[in-house]
């Protein structure tokens, strides 16, 4: 079974066609990165806008890559939430012509279960496992009970951590996107050069909360500055980025324990992290469990993950018609209602 993903919730217009979920045909991205880093940040309008430039000639790309056409395929995937409601637009709107020309069903994919999905490109892993799904916007422990059945163990309470690391970049005058920045810088420094403390979340032991550690490395920043004081960038870019890796895989080793996982799997934008993917590889090792961690390839956004994801959605009888709508929030367990 072919099916063909479209992705398009922030800045990458991306499209793949994907078989029977694992076997990758193509995965054609095109990014408007360089553009957004003249701001430090993603538009949403500017990313809008290349969208709607890029999408016709994404798809085509994808299926010549894949050597086959519309006729071809058996469904149309396409992420519908969560992200920036002008990009989702583009998309949402791109596959519901496409399938309503072509005849083919629409299946909606959850941005984030896409990313879960990216674990099983190329792959033989099956659910029940443990899940970290880290990225710009989201810092979640979920258990996948299967394929299209997730349960929230814990989420963040304010800042993801990719968002804490990107604005951290920043504020120390590293290039967009911050977060990539601070790895690449991370090589140079000394992790322990710098001591942040830990946040806590008083009334639950598995949720994250990183706006306080986003703030202390800030302040950090400021009060060297009115003391005249120089910081050495590459030992706080490690000390933070240990200080992020630290928190995330504190409470994901408690939630292994107490679930008894014999699965972890690592998933979204921050799977790309080096030292996330060091640490984790220790802990799996430590704990005698294993891992399954997506290829560096298709770890940011793409649409080989949410066709991989469409395929098991749509197995699961999850169609949507020409009412399907873009949603900015979403919850990673909501299931699609017409």
């Amino acid at each position: 079974m072919k099916i063909l993903g479209i992705e398009s919730s922030c800045d990458e217009t991306a499209a793949a066609v994907v078989e029977d979920g694992r076997k990758v045909l193509s995965n054609v991205i095109a990014s408007s990165l360089e553009e957004h880093k003249l701001y430090g940040g993603v538009v949403p309008e500017i990313a809008s806008r290349r969208h709607a430039e890029s999408i016709s000639g994404v798809v085509s790309e994808a299926l010549s890559q894949a050597n086959c056409t519309i006729d071809d395929i058996d469904a149309i995937a396409v992420t519908y939430a969560p992200g920036l409601i002008g990009s989702l637009l583009v998309g949402v709107n791109f596959a519901k012509g496409l399938a309503l020309a072509s005849d083919k069903p629409l299946v909606p994919v959850h941005h984030l279960r896409g990313h879960i999905a990216s674990n099983y490109l190329e792959s033989s892993l099956e659910p029940e496992f443990l899940c970290l799904v880290v990225s710009g916007g989201h810092s979640h422990i979920v258990n996948v009970k299967d394929y299209t059945e997730i349960e929230i163990i814990g989420k963040t309470r304010d800042d993801a951590a990719g968002e804490a690391l990107d604005k951290a970049g920043r504020a120390m005058g590293l290039a967009y996107p911050g977060g990539v920045s601070i790895d690449k810088l991370s090589k140079e420094g000394n992790e322990n050069a710098f001591e942040f403390t830990h946040p806590r979340v008083s009334d639950s032991v598995y949720d994250y909360s990183f706006s306080g550690l986003k703030t202390a490395v800030i302040n950090t920043i400021h009060n060297a500055a009115q003391k005249n004081i120089e910081i050495n960038t590459a030992d706080l870019a490690t000390s933070f980025q240990k200080a992020v890796v630290d928190c995330l895989l504190e409470k994901l080793s408690l939630a292994a324990d107490n679930y008894g996982a014999k699965k972890l799997v690592i998933a979204g934008g921050v799977s790309a992290n080096s030292k996330l993917r060091q640490e984790v590889k220790k802990l799996c090792n430590k704990k005698k469990i294993s891992l399954s961690i997506p290829e560096l390839k298709y770890c940011g956004d793409n649409a080989a993950m949410i066709a991989s994801q469409g395929y098991f959605e749509y197995k699961n009888g999850t169609v949507a018609n020409e009412s399907l709508n873009a949603y900015a929030t979403m919850a990673i367990d909501s299931d699609y209602k017409a």
